[in-house]
């Protein structure tokens, strides 16, 4: 027996094994500012700032969040949410946090982030709107020059104010749009969809959009198909944060595809929130099979024990093999504002990803490292 025959054996199996997904070249574009702490920041800052944590962001922690689709769950998930954001008090603590997220983000492979803010709920303990959205973006200029991930705005509104102040927002974004890190990239429309007109918005998307700002709404996660196809009509986004629910019509279905709207797909916010009750009946592969480019987001990683590694995890679960794992990573890099230089390197690395075997187990080195802080 020949003894090369085992080494030949050894090196097949490495070409075969599936490669590690925090190695993967990528872009995150759904990842919200005070959901992407991590849980050891929100416990450090809340120590500081004398404030006390329910069990669910400490003893039990990620939380057990009930079904969001209904109003009880949403209160759960929301009130959870503003206690973790009262913990944000200072200019440091909001630099910390992009600090954090992009260092996160570098680690599982991200090269570029678009990270959502709603300036208002900061304001209050800097001085302002615009001192809050100048702090975000003057550290995420500093921590891209670092190296590592690049990162970038996205200013978003919020369904539950009205929406004479999403128009502020969209004209205070316009001051510092850009397609650098440290620049405002888009314009979102966040929180509860049940609450609000969409129509109503339509004029601060206007806005955004003469700005050369690209147009990122929420739409399609607690709502059904009608509110996909609300979002289009009204905001004619560029991506839509989340959608997944466009697959309950295939008319809507198919206006998504035919729009070539990008859906930013979060599988462990739709599973935590109970819009699926497991991550097999997420339909990732209903609209990828649709023609629709797909973008993977982690959401809101402080409550649903995710990050982005993760949701390409899922996808993994799924079935989808390296091939078309590589192919969700283009596509999130080819629907971000990242610089034409970001996305030209990271797509030439996304076919090295491809060629190179995988040597180990594929661990995530975010969660192995959760006892640190940037």
């Amino acid at each position: 027996m020949s003894h090369d025959l085992p080494c030949r054996r050894v090196a097949e199996a490495l070409l075969d094994a599936p490669r590690s997904v925090a190695d993967l070249p990528k872009a995150h574009l759904h990842l919200h500012f005070t959901g992407s702490m991590r849980i050891e920041t929100v416990r450090d800052l809340a120590e500081q700032h004398g404030l006390r944590l329910p069990d669910a962001l400490t003893t039990n922690w990620p939380p057990q969040l009930a079904r969001a689709t209904d109003e009880r769950g949403w209160f759960r998930f929301q009130r959870l949410y503003d206690t973790a954001r009262a913990c944000v008090r200072s200019e440091s603590d909001m630099r910390r946090i992009v600090r954090e997220a992009a260092h996160d983000d570098d680690r599982e492979g991200s090269r570029w982030l678009e990270i959502q803010i709603d300036p208002t709920s900061y304001a209050p303990f800097v001085g302002g709107i615009t001192p809050a959205l100048e702090i975000v973006l003057d550290e995420a200029r500093t921590v891209s020059a670092s190296g590592g991930t690049g990162v970038a705005v996205v200013v978003a509104a919020s369904r539950m104010r009205h929406p004479l102040e999403a128009r502020t927002l969209a004209r205070l974004a316009a001051r510092y749009a850009g397609d650098e890190p440290g620049q405002v990239v888009g314009f979102g429309l966040s929180n509860d969809e049940r609450r609000g007109a969409t129509s109503e918005f339509a004029p601060a998307f206007a806005i955004a959009r003469r700005a050369g700002l690209t147009l990122v709404p929420h739409g399609g996660e607690l709502l059904g198909a009608p509110a996909v196809l609300e979002t289009l009509e009204h905001l004619a986004p560029d991506r839509i944060g989340h959608g997944v629910r466009a697959v309950e019509d295939p008319e809507v279905l198919g206006a998504v595809a035919e729009s070539g709207t990008v859906l930013e797909v979060c599988p462990g916010s739709n599973v935590a929130l109970g819009v699926y009750a497991s991550p097999a009946e997420v339909p990732l592969r209903a609209i990828v099979e649709s023609g629709i480019p797909v973008a993977l987001g982690a959401d809101d990683p402080l409550l649903f024990g995710q990050r982005l590694s993760d949701q390409y995890t899922a996808a993994r679960d799924l079935g989808f093999d390296d091939r078309e794992l590589a192919d969700l990573a283009r596509q999130s890099l080819v629907a971000s504002r990242a610089p034409e230089r970001v996305q030209r390197t990271a797509l030439a690395d996304i076919d090295t990803w491809l060629v190179e075997p995988h040597e180990g187990p594929d661990v995530d080195p975010v969660r192995e490292s959760s006892t640190t802080t940037a």
